[in-house]
């Protein structure tokens, strides 16, 4: 079975296209093939970093969208990751409605995963109760509270939504925080997750060696949340 990986959360500044990242790294790394699509039209990650495995894709045009489903279809050997960029919601939700995506989905034995990724403020937790009171049960979730600015995700603990979520056999995993002038180099120098961990000689503004020790621990601990996910 193929499996459609949709890497969102409508709100910006959250942590997507680090997520996607992620995911891209521990799929090469794991040896698992996998197919990318980037919607971000001016700054796509998984296009300028994981360059050799992404192709881009425009939200709001439903045939560049079909070649998603028609992947996942010609190729179920290959995990598609799909990173939204923010404020996409929309027009993927009626993508979705309008060409009976989920429906077709179930019936080619395709699995499609929303990654609804959130900081710990209300903002977020509004719009994981609007994309519950939108799909229900018909999407997979797993939500991924990333520590970007908190470490203590209360609003959503003690809101409902997140029993809701769990409710629906949703999924939940936790992204710590990678020192900030960190993630600066690894983003500056274009840095592939691989690259940021293995030492350049060619750059006068590598990493340095407990940089590369920082972004180890991180990728470790990462990679150890998503193993509980079997993707």
């Amino acid at each position: 079975m193929s499996t459609i990986h949709l890497i969102g959360g409508e709100k910006g500044g959250v942590g997507k296209s680090v997520v996607a990242r992620l995911l891209a790294q521990y799929m090469i790394d794991h040896e698992l093939p996998f197919i990318g699509f980037d919607t971000d039209r001016s700054h796509g990650s998984l296009l300028r970093f994981y360059s050799d495995y992404a192709s881009p894709t425009v939200i709001d045009n439903y045939q560049s969208l079909d070649t998603i489903i028609e992947t996942a279809s010609a190729q179920p050997e290959q995990r598609i990751l799909v990173d939204l960029a923010a404020q996409t919601h929309h027009p993927l939700a009626r993508w979705i409605e309008e060409s009976g995506v989920l429906e077709l989905a179930e019936e080619l034995g395709i699995s499609i995963c929303y990654w609804n990724v959130m900081d710990s403020g209300k903002d977020c937790v509004d719009l994981l109760g609007k994309l519950l009171d939108q799909f229900g049960s018909r999407l997979n979730y797993i939500l991924v509270q990333n520590q970007i600015r908190d470490e203590h995700f209360n609003i959503l603990e003690f809101s409902g939504v997140k029993n809701r979520a769990l409710d629906l056999n949703a999924k939940i995993i936790t992204l710590k925080r990678l020192h900030a002038p960190v993630m600066t180099k690894i983003d500056g120098n274009s840095y592939s997750f691989w690259a940021a961990k293995n030492k350049d000689v060619e750059n006068l503004n590598a990493l340095g060696l407990l940089e590369r020790q920082r972004v180890k621990i991180w990728l470790n601990h990462a990679y150890k949340e998503i193993d509980t996910l079997n993707v």
